[in-house]
């Protein structure tokens, strides 16, 4: 059974959104946006679901800032640490379109909400298709043990430095073994916002406390962006 700490759907708590750039106040118009607060009644379990198929592999992975605002002593809001990994050593298949792993970055507190219950971090794995087009799958980060993902974080890039070569890592061992998921089309969650994001929102992965803490000291003020509007649109749930 799925507790409290985990993905189970809990009391709604708004969390306060980011102060809205010019090109976050133009995404407000756009229908299709995210992240989303996942709701009850925005849940639709269609069964059988499209399998996922989860190709990874071993790779050497490197861990980079990524900036925003040139600033050294700040910390814009879009900006985070970002994993990247040897091309072709990690790929997902839907619907008979392969897209591969192109690097995956970490968000706190996390992007996605479960009836306003957010994690502490959220981890995203953006992967690509041969046409350009993006699959994200969202892994909330809750504290309660030690997992590959503290390796990844283990040191952190400092902002104006040098990449940090984490070494050698399982990238399967990243993703939970339950492969299940939520479903929808959302959009990028920093600028430029792009729509026709599709997303996989699976089953939490627990971290320890020292690395969500690591992690929290450089992001004081956050780097999630605000659950945005549904506008109609349903979570697709094989669970």
């Amino acid at each position: 059974m799925i507790g409290r700490r985990s993905l189970a759907l809990a009391v709604v708590l708004t969390l306060p959104g980011l102060a809205l750039t010019a090109a976050g106040a133009a995404a407000q118009a756009l229908p299709r946006q995210s992240p989303i607060n996942v709701t009850l009644t925005s849940v639709r379990a269609d069964l059988p679901m499209e399998p996922l198929g989860v190709h990874y592999g071993p790779s050497d992975v490197e861990l980079g800032y990524v900036g925003k605002d040139g600033d050294c002593d700040s910390r814009d809001a879009e900006e985070t640490e970002q994993a990247t990994v040897v091309p072709g050593s990690a790929y997902v298949t839907l619907a008979n379109v392969r897209y591969d792993l192109v690097q995956f970055h970490f968000h706190t507190p996390a992007e996605h909400r479960f009836a306003g219950f957010a994690a502490p971090m959220e981890m995203h794995l953006v992967h690509r298709d041969a046409g350009g087009n993006l699959l994200v799958i969202g892994v909330p980060l809750l504290v309660g043990g030690l997992s590959t993902v503290d390796k990844v974080l283990r040191t952190l890039a400092p902002e104006c430095g040098e990449a940090v070569d984490v070494g050698w890592v399982d990238l399967a061992a990243l993703l939970p073994l339950d492969r299940s998921s939520m479903r929808y089309d959302g959009s990028l969650t920093t600028a430029p916002f792009t729509e026709g994001v599709r997303w996989v929102l699976m089953r939490e992965r627990w971290v320890s406390a020292a690395t969500v803490a690591r992690f929290q000291d450089m992001f004081a003020d956050g780097n999630a962006r605000s659950a945005q509007p549904l506008n109609g649109r349903r979570v697709s749930i094989n669970w």
